[in-house]
């Protein structure tokens, strides 16, 4: 898939088939998470991958009504913060570290066939401490968000209207 078509028309998908994830495709997914930029190189991320039914659904009632996704999902990955990891001076950085990665899975997700939604958890404290606790995580690593990973329910292809909104944008001349 051409990285431009792959930008410019992913969508979220929230409604997936049953059939489940090849372990290949997750693994790449994953891979691609880690292939994004991070602060100092830091790398200050942790992922926990579920499968298991019980355990989506569990995820699904920790992160609120907006995270109803999971529960169909073949799979989701809990993107977390690695405060070890984290780079000193500006330990917050993992905050946005964390985005990128969930945005480059997103996008691989994407070129496999798979759908996927980007589910907030940080900074809803409430379910940062519930996500936290249903995987027994030590208090060094930080739920950052989930995301819902299957096979969409539906195709939608179609081109999208471009985004581009001129007046957002301001250019400073040299």
């Amino acid at each position: 898939m051409d990285a431009l078509q792959n930008l410019f028309n992913r969508r979220s998908v929230r409604d997936f088939t049953a059939q489940p994830i090849e372990e290949e495709k997750l693994h790449r997914i994953l891979e691609a998470g880690m292939s994004g930029p991070c602060c100092v190189n830091a790398r200050d991320w942790s992922f926990i991958v579920v499968t298991d039914r019980e355990k989506l659904l569990e995820m699904a009632e920790a992160n609120g009504r907006p995270a109803q996704p999971l529960k169909k999902a073949a799979a989701a990955i809990l993107i977390c913060g690695d405060l070890e990891r984290a780079f000193p001076p500006a330990k917050d950085y993992w905050i946005i570290d964390g985005a990128i990665a969930v945005q480059n899975m997103t996008l691989c997700a994407d070129a496999l066939g798979l759908g996927s939604v980007w589910l907030g958890t940080w900074p809803q404290m409430d379910r940062v401490e519930k996500q936290a606790a249903l995987f027994n995580l030590p208090e060094t690593i930080v739920p950052h968000s989930a995301l819902a990973l299957g096979y969409p329910a539906k195709e939608n292809k179609e081109p999208r209207e471009s985004r581009y909104e001129e007046n957002r944008v301001h250019f400073e001349k040299w």
